[in-house]
């Protein structure tokens, strides 16, 4: 028996990198192909930065700011998520964010919208090897089709760099958009019926 607790012991210490990382899986439920990244130097590279959590110390794939020190993430699911970790990981260098502002549910959004109150505001710490993680507010993150990441400063340099945000939940089926399209075309054909009806009531009276 006290063989047996031991070995149970050993693996439990060895899998906790793996079952990290296991955790950090939640890029696989990000529509890519809808993805924004905001302010990024380079087209297309902020959708990079949202990978497998074994790859988070690739130095090839990241995003820079381009105009300024800041980004904006529009990041949407392929269905609801409860999002329960945070990982930011960039280089040791003054261009590691440094504040990330959190909001949920508004797609689209511009730096022109990032003036109103974050649904979270997270202070960042450097974190060159991805082992930070940061705790949303689980209420408020307990149902998001779409999370919005904004990062508005870093530690001083012109620009920002990002090489892996990770993202760790729990995900569900979306609505079934389909139903929800055939519910709206046949309630304006009821709607025009009744209309026509009453129209011609109308008339009618006339």
């Amino acid at each position: 028996m006290p063989h047996s607790h031991c070995h149970e012991e050993h693996d439990h210490d060895h899998s906790n990198p793996a079952e990290l990382g296991l955790q950090y899986n939640l890029y696989a439920k990000i529509d890519k192909d809808n993805l924004q990244c905001l302010n990024e130097t380079i087209d297309g590279s902020g959708k990079t930065v949202f990978k497998p959590w074994e790859n988070r110390l690739d130095r090839n794939e990241f995003v820079e700011s381009d105009a300024d020190e800041e980004l904006l993430f529009n990041i949407p699911f392929t269905g609801n998520i409860k999002l329960k970790g945070i990982i930011i990981a960039s280089e040791d260098t003054d261009a590691h964010p440094s504040k990330l502002r959190l909001y949920k549910n508004k797609p689209n959004m511009t730096f022109d919208n990032v003036s109103m109150e974050p649904d979270q505001e997270l202070e960042l710490h450097k974190d060159s090897e991805g082992i930070l993680e940061y705790a949303p507010k689980i209420v408020t993150f307990s149902s998001v089709s779409h999370l919005t990441m904004h990062f508005p400063t870093n530690f001083g340099a012109e620009t920002t760099k990002i090489y892996y945000i990770g993202l760790k939940g729990e995900w569900a089926p979306g609505h079934n958009h389909g139903v929800t399209i055939c519910t709206y075309e046949a309630r304006p054909n009821l709607d025009d019926h009744k209309l026509k009806h009453l129209d011609s009531v109308t008339k009618h009276i006339q």
